[in-house]
């Protein structure tokens, strides 16, 4: 054999560490993307899609019956003090309402707030820590399952400026 003939070893060779190293990173990659999606789990696809997709019709309903009464309403959120005041304007005025805060990406985050009525259509209640960030809003009467109407509203907090709450057909 001639010193022109002579074939280096497998690991002088680029091919050789080129493969390994592409097999390397693609592992690498693999584990951090693993990683941060155990890590940022978002849960955002519910279980039982369908029948929340079936439930849509009844939500619709609920903002239908709001717009016929006329409802409207106004909330302001005091970053300093976390009072919450809305004033319904419309034919109902229940005893009490519920606040749906729904946060976009984290179910964990949303709250569900109950607010008193003092009088004329103002209702009130208090967070114990401010609100911030960006949140869907969903105002109806105490009853959950029995409420008849729902007005709702998108929110940036905190914020000084009065958000509306509408029927939101």
């Amino acid at each position: 054999m001639t010193a022109e003939h002579d074939i280096p070893p497998w690991y002088k060779q680029f091919w050789p560490w080129f493969l390994i190293g592409l097999l390397g990173s693609s592992v690498t990659f693999s584990m951090v993307y693993l990683a941060l999606s155990i890590h940022y789990f978002d849960g955002t696809v519910a279980q039982d899609y369908y029948k929340e997709g079936l439930a849509i019709n009844e939500q619709i309903a609920k903002q239908e019956h709001a717009q016929q009464l006329g409802l409207a309403a106004t909330l302001r959120a005091d970053p300093r003090t976390g009072d919450i005041v809305v004033d319904l304007a419309g034919e109902r005025r229940p005893e009490q309402l519920t606040l749906k805060l729904i946060f976009p990406t984290e179910s964990q985050r949303d709250r569900t707030l109950t607010l008193e009525h003092v009088h004329d259509g103002r209702y009130v209640t208090m967070v114990d820590e401010p609100l911030r960030y960006r949140w869907y809003l969903h105002l109806q009467p105490t009853p959950d399952e029995a409420a008849e109407w729902r007005l709702t509203g998108e929110a940036r907090f905190p914020s000084e400026d009065e958000i509306a709450l509408v029927p939101g057909i």
